[in-house]
């Protein structure tokens, strides 16, 4: 398998995280981003969107960082990353729902201002990074994992802008709960780190 990701990529580190926490042996492709490479006729035969990032296996294509999860998970059989009873299988698709949702207009957005120059409202996106996070930590207080009573595609699916929401200008520090999910994420056999950027918070940490 080949995933196309960048390093400063949040959604690349999602499919690059799953993959080492299964074991599963993959190429890493580096996608210029800020050259264009993501929007060349080669990539885009990959993923139409011009995203990463994008999962290649053989003669399979997967784009979408959360539908690489379920295609890896799915691919290796593995039912406790991605649990079949319908109750936890809803469940992992609420927080999916969050991962695209919320956590991309929060957190995700709040970081992209301060490593990218992205051109958002820094006062607006910060407050809906609270508002997930305060919703995240409330969900986590009688609880380890979002889903289920284990790790699950949920919970890599929000590491990456969470555990990076301080560069963003995020403070984490009111959220016990939610660090605490963070370094049970870390402590899992096979985790890779998301690379930090010296930028928000994060510059005086």
């Amino acid at each position: 398998m080949k995933l196309y990701h960048h390093p400063l990529s949040g959604h690349s580190h999602r499919a690059r995280l799953f993959l080492s926490l299964l074991g599963l042996p993959h190429e890493l492709v580096e996608v210029d981003l800020k050259s264009g490479a993501h929007k060349t006729p080669d990539f885009l035969a990959k993923n139409p969107f011009g995203q990463v990032p994008a999962l290649e296996d053989r003669d399979i294509i997967v784009a979408d960082s959360n539908a690489i999860l379920v295609y890896l998970a799915k691919k290796a059989g593995r039912t406790d990353w991605l649990p079949e009873t319908p109750f936890e299988a809803a469940a992992v698709q609420r927080w999916l729902s969050v991962a695209a949702g919320e956590i991309a207009y929060g957190p995700a957005a709040a970081r992209l201002i301060t490593v990218f120059g992205a051109p958002y409202n820094a006062d607006e996106v910060i407050a809906r990074a609270h508002v997930i996070l305060a919703k995240i930590e409330l969900h986590l207080a009688h609880r380890d994992w979002l889903a289920a009573d284990g790790p699950t595609i949920a919970d890599v699916a929000i590491y990456s802008y969470v555990a990076r929401a301080p560069e963003g200008n995020v403070d984490l520090s009111g959220y016990p709960a939610v660090k605490a999910l963070l370094r049970r994420i870390e402590a899992l056999p096979g985790f890779v780190p998301f690379v930090k950027t010296p930028v928000g918070l994060a510059a005086a940490a």
